[in-house]
């Protein structure tokens, strides 16, 4: 293009439509002034009708176009309106799109008065329309409204390549190649010749130019491939995600007339039935699916938070891989992926329902849409091109799985389902398998579900076989978290399994249908605040990037049913534990290769918290002592339902020491119950080759305090707004979250930032998420939080608006 005005600032929106709006003197002084993103309606956390964004609504905008001269054309570019979007320019009918997920391009030339302001108008339904998928019957998710991606403006000459899909091939050969295929719009609609030159760059360096001469033919839309060798490449890979810069341009008589620059990456992918190949190296894919959702905006947030999601997945969470459940996401996030080494499977909008034709023919569209906007992402290694969970459609799928291997061949498709199928049109066999339920196998064998010599990936488990809240007790927290470690093992020790996606990365709001009731589904392994719960921990230890040790317990025996004490889990990938109890040495504790043996990083199971205390302090020979610590442990797991062999064992005790069942109860108050005594202190210290590298204190709570953390303190505003999260959490003196805490905070902001979302929120498990954002101004903004019970905090962030 010959340049792009982003347009997200000063728009006018109202929460209905009139057909007067669409009117170029139209008084709309009466509108609010919004900034794109944004979302028609800021919904509640939980607890809300879902109808309540599905109306029709109306965006208008005093939009300025440059001149242009008569070869020249004006564009305007929607990257996600919600649902369905009516385009009208001074009046007039621009066009129209169906679909909320992936972007559209109008033609604005014909009515559009140059050097001057024009009047854009913008009709969104965001009504859940029977002929637009994912939309027809129910769905699992919600989709919100409103013009949710940024906007702007193309200017472009009459001749103008419109799309440049790069793909590459022979990565790993002394001959790598890219394929470079051009989609052209010819205005003209003549024949004509022209020249493309290409510039390859790497660090803004030149490594490679090259040209290629292209003849047009008259038609309007047009596509020409180009291939070229490059003479060396460095690869795109997980650890080091190298990427490249292709600058083109159109030439015209000696001019210039076009010019785009694409990044992309050299990598080589390869799913088979004895698992997936990046670059030549076998890797078991590990990874979770995500929404594009947030809380009370839905899905309208910029660049930086799509930015941070990617940042999780891959550096908090330790994944590999990313499912974009259940549409095409944000270019940010996947620009974002391919920056920092995440995988990304990319599926089109839907979940399990398949509509008429009409509904059919936008899907297959969608296809399109989806590879055009995605393919030049190394991260993205497969399309998904089947809807989620639906029945079999062979017509319907034979369409879908051809328009991808045309447009883009150097990708397998996929096709996610959630029953065996004898018949599989796909490349790989993509599969959401729900059979554990903690005590059984972690997955079913790939033989059980396909007799397909397709390579195979699991796409969903877990989630909704057992929600769990942040704030639901810990034992089953602690079983959350642990049958996705199950789940984990399970794909870990299955050569015909390529990996496995995880249902899901956190929490969303759904329809009425699902979740538990307040419009929540409770599948994640972090609150919608991006919050961990246990079971996020069992992922983050599965690298070695950083330290993990997290010890999944409060030690309160309150906590438990009868009072009796679990196993302790921690989640780390340490090679060892040292305990202390009450700065006595108990006993150093390994991971559980027994139970785990294929993980990278079994958790540590603790189940003595007792060491050698009652050697050192009663009167019990070491034998005995042992002995009698045993069986203390096993009344602390399941009272005094003794086996025989144990039973006996006590009887010979109490016979030795002539002890009686208040002497029992006694040992067993002083060694596990603690009553009466002073509170018990543990100190784990965790420790890789043979260094200390965590430390964690676990104690009974006495001076709690609140803490604010916010993600960055520099906000910059440029094509958009700017947002920064911040998470205010209830932790002990030794920095341990406090679960049980619902304590209400005020949140107040002074300077260029805004709250999204209300102002008087509580903690929910012990901690609390929100946002804030910019609002077209520089200088210093304070946010403060005040809590009756806790006082004050306040916190700065600097916010440069350019």
């Amino acid at each position: 293009m010959i340049k792009k005005t982003d347009i997200n600032f000063n728009w006018k929106y109202t929460p209905n439509f009139k057909n007067e709006y669409i009117l170029k003197d139209f008084d709309d002084s009466s509108f609010q002034n919004v900034q794109i993103p944004h979302t028609n309606i800021e919904v509640p956390y939980n607890n809300f009708d879902e109808s309540i964004y599905q109306f029709e609504s109306c965006y208008r905008k005093n939009l300025w176009i440059d001149a242009i001269t008569d070869q020249q054309r004006v564009y305007i570019k929607f990257n996600g309106v919600m649902a369905y979007a009516k385009v009208y320019l001074n009046g007039n009918y621009i066009g129209e799109h169906k679909g909320g997920y992936t972007p559209f391009r109008l033609d604005l030339t014909e009515f559009a008065i140059i050097n001057e302001y024009n009047t854009l108008a913008v009709y969104v339904d965001s009504n859940e329309r029977e002929e637009i998928p994912p939309f027809g019957f129910v769905i699992d998710y919600l989709t919100y409204g409103g013009i949710y991606r940024e906007v702007s403006l193309e200017y472009v000459n009459q001749t103008h390549i419109e799309n440049v899909a790069i793909t590459t091939k022979d990565v790993l050969t002394e001959s790598p190649a890219l394929n470079i295929d051009l989609y052209f719009t010819n205005h003209k609609q003549t024949a004509q010749s022209l020249i493309c030159e290409f510039s390859l760059l790497k660090e803004k360096k030149i490594v490679q130019e090259f040209k290629e001469e292209v003849e047009l033919t008259s038609n309007f839309k047009q596509k020409h491939t180009i291939n070229e060798v490059v003479s060396s490449v460095a690869l795109w890979s997980l650890d080091d995600p190298n990427l490249y810069t292709l600058k083109v341009n159109l030439i015209l008589n000696n001019k210039i007339i076009d010019s785009h620059n694409l990044r992309f990456g050299f990598r080589d992918i390869n799913f088979t039935s004895k698992g997936f190949y990046l670059n030549g190296e076998k890797l078991k894919l590990r990874g979770l699916n995500r929404h594009q959702s947030f809380p009370y905006v839905g899905y309208a947030m910029p660049k930086s938070a799509q930015y941070k999601d990617a940042d999780i997945l891959k550096y908090d969470l330790g994944l590999n891989i990313v499912r974009l459940s259940h549409y095409p996401q944000s270019d940010h996030f996947l620009d974002r992926c391919d920056e920092i080494g995440l995988l990304v499977f990319d599926e089109i909008p839907g979940w399990q329902h398949i509509g008429n034709q009409k509904w059919q023919d936008t899907s297959i569209e969608n296809v399109s849409e989806m590879i055009l906007k995605d393919i030049n992402h190394p991260s993205v290694i497969i399309w998904g091109v089947r809807i989620n969970e639906s029945q079999d459609n062979q017509k319907f799928y034979t369409q879908t799985n051809a328009i991808a291997r045309k447009l883009d061949d150097s990708r397998p498709t996929g096709g996610v389902r959630d029953m065996a199928a004898k018949e599989i049109i796909e490349d790989v066999y993509t599969y959401n398998d729900f059979v554990h339920t903690g005590d059984n196998q972690g997955l079913d064998k790939k033989k059980k579900i396909t007799k397909s010599k397709k390579p195979y990936l699991i796409t969903e488990y877990n989630g909704h076989m057992f929600p769990t809240k942040k704030f639901d007790n810990e034992s089953r927290r602690i079983s959350h978290a642990l049958r996705h470690l199950n789940v984990l093992a399970a794909m870990e020790n299955d050569d015909d399994i390529s990996g496995a996606i995880g249902w899901c990365m956190f929490d969303y709001n759904t329809h009425k249908d699902f979740g538990s009731g307040d419009r929540i589904c409770y599948h994640g392994v972090m609150d919608m605040f991006r919050i961990p719960k246990y079971a996020a921990y069992a992922y983050q230890s599965q690298q070695m990037e950083t330290p993990v040790m997290h010890v999944a317990s409060s030690l309160n025996i309150g906590e438990y049913d009868a009072s009796l004490m679990e196993d302790i889990h921690v989640f780390t990938n340490c090679d060892y534990i040292k305990l202390y109890k009450n700065n006595q040495y108990i006993n150093t504790f390994y991971p559980d290769q027994r139970k785990y043996k294929s993980l990278l990083h079994p958790p540590i199971i603790i189940d003595d918290l007792i060491g050698d205390e009652i050697e050192n302090n009663e009167i019990f020979t070491p034998k005995d002592a042992e002995t009698i610590k045993q069986l203390l442990i096993k009344v602390n797991k399941s009272g005094l339902n003794l086996n025989l062999i144990d039973t006996i064992k006590m009887g010979k005790i109490f016979l030795k020491y002539k002890l009686n069942m208040n002497d029992a109860e006694a040992l067993y108050t002083k060694y596990f119950g603690g009553w009466g005594e002073k509170a018990t202190s543990y100190f784990f210290e965790g420790y890789i080759n043979d260094e200390s590298v965590a430390k964690v204190v676990k104690s009974q709570v006495s001076k709690p305090n609140l803490k604010m953390t916010i993600d960055k303190d520099f906000l910059i505003e440029d094509k958009t707004y700017d947002v920064t999260r911040i998470v205010v959490e209830l932790l002990d003196e030794f920095n341990n979250n406090i679960v049980y805490a619902n304590d209400v905070l005020k949140v107040e902001c002074d300077g260029p930032l805004e709250i999204i979302g209300p102002k008087a929120i509580s903690l929910i498990g012990g901690s609390i998420g929100f946002w804030v954002k910019t609002i077209g101004e520089s200088g210093v903004a304070s946010v403060k939080i005040t809590s009756d019970r806790f006082g004050i905090i306040k916190k700065d962030i600097q916010v440069q608006k350019f």
